[in-house]
């Protein structure tokens, strides 16, 4: 099975190494790595372009863009590959082992998704954990609960993006949980729970730097799930505060 890792960078050339080693590093043997770049001014294309020399199995295109996610929309719109994943320009991959113990449980389970669990890091020492986000197997009355999976642990395969959708840019912070909620409501999907972490995610992401894009958060997160009719604003809160017990003391 082919997989196809997406990553969208801008201006990141002070993450971006990791990342792709991270990738690149991977045992593996059959992965498409594309890199969608939003126009980067500084270092980070020319590390790129010399990355993609390198690699063959890298795709890489700089272009501006309206995000993130458009960037990643872009991304699945290029991949090839039966399960796509994402690792972003400030993550990466928690071992060189991750995608093929993804892909083994895609074969055994016959699933159309596997995630796992997600270690946020100190931004200038990434083996300080901050927030362990371990996840639990997948029932669908845990989404009324506020329940999602870690994101950057999701694969997919990628004919659900055909059939239920890419990122809705309506959304600045919250695409990707109305996504999740899109595809996990599916009586007809299934998910297995991969209980390993997947990737570790340097503290200060788009929805959580600031009070203002917190409180845009959950009134974006409302609007996914009175968009895909599941829960209220009691949903909302259980899902803020299931957070708290992943911080570390």
């Amino acid at each position: 099975m082919k997989v196809s890792l997406i990553t969208a960078t801008y201006n990141s050339e002070a993450t971006i190494e990791d990342c792709m080693l991270s990738v690149l590093n991977q045992t593996y043997p059959n992965i498409e790595y594309i890199i969608v770049d939003g126009g980067s001014n500084e270092k980070t294309l020319k590390y790129l372009n010399e990355a993609a020399e390198k690699h063959s199995n890298i795709i890489l295109s700089s272009e501006p863009d309206q995000g993130i996610y458009d960037a990643l929309n872009k991304g699945i719109a290029k991949a090839t590959g039966e399960i796509v994943g994402f690792v972003h320009s400030d993550d990466f991959l928690a071992d060189p082992s991750i995608i093929s113990a993804i892909v083994e449980a895609f074969k055994a389970q016959e699933v159309d998704g596997v995630y796992g669990d997600l270690h946020y890091v100190a931004l200038e020492n990434t083996a300080k954990i901050i927030r362990n986000w371990v996840s639990e197997p997948f029932d669908h009355r845990l989404l009324r609960r506020g329940w999602m999976p870690a994101h950057p642990t999701l694969y997919v395969k990628r004919d659900l993006y055909k059939k239920y959708g890419v990122f809705d840019l309506n959304y600045r912070i919250a695409a990707d949980y109305d996504f999740i909620l899109r595809i996990f409501k599916q009586p007809n999907l299934k998910f297995h729970y991969l209980p390993k972490t997947i990737v570790k995610m340097r503290v200060g992401g788009a929805s959580n730097k600031s009070l203002k894009n917190i409180i845009q958060k959950s009134k974006e997160d409302y609007r996914a799930i009175k968009t895909n009719h599941i829960g209220n604003w009691l949903t909302i809160l259980l899902k803020n505060v299931s957070k708290l017990k992943q911080f570390k003391s």
